[in-house]
């Protein structure tokens, strides 16, 4: 069987709560709540693979896996938010309406200095889709918004997708597909 033939099997797991999630303020580098999650068991020949944040790595951690097993893959990493990063929504919103407005409305845009949506859909995308079947099932642990912008490009959504869609934490979305055609589940519990 060719690898184009083989499905590609990947859970994106979403890091646990944490105080910037509980505040709507962008991601600081805080660290994770209690997981009562857990522990996570994977099957043999899974790879491991996580955004370089603490978060994500605790979170993968708090579920009972080898901090030393999980690979770090900064195409999974958060999106850059620049002058913005560790600041709530609504502070921003009543200090620069403008830019909060473009970058909701526009994906291209980058008003914090850091990555457009569009800029972090084509990262996860490219990641995304150079994915081999060959190398067995994966289990990723990442950000919110990476899963937001996977899910987009796997559905083929316009970018104006990605606000609509809500990432729980500890939950997880599991995407198989091949060919470049993606089956989406969501919802799956962790733990």
């Amino acid at each position: 069987m060719t690898a184009r033939s083989q499905t590609v099997r990947l859970t994106l797991v979403a890091p646990a709560m944490t105080a910037a999630l509980r505040e709507a303020r962008f991601d600081d580098g805080g660290p994770v709540e209690a997981v009562t999650a857990g522990p996570l068991t994977l099957p043999a020949g899974v790879r491991v693979v996580g955004s370089p944040s603490g978060r994500c790595r605790a979170t993968a951690e708090a579920l009972g896996l080898d901090p030393a097993a999980v690979r770090d893959e900064q195409a999974l990493a958060g999106c850059a938010m620049g002058r913005w990063r560790g600041r709530r929504l609504d502070e921003l919103t009543a200090t620069e309406p403008e830019s909060v407005a473009a970058w909701l409305t526009d994906p291209a845009a980058a008003p914090h200095g850091g990555e457009s949506l569009r800029e972090l859909r084509a990262r996860v995308a490219g990641w995304l889709d150079a994915l081999d079947p060959a190398d067995g099932p994966v289990h990723a642990f990442t950000e919110p918004d990476v899963i937001r912008a996977a899910l987009t490009h796997a559905l083929g959504a316009p970018d104006t997708t990605f606000w609509r869609l809500d990432v729980r934490p500890l939950h997880a979305v599991e995407l198989s597909g091949r060919s470049g055609r993606w089956n989406v589940r969501v919802g799956v519990g962790v733990g």
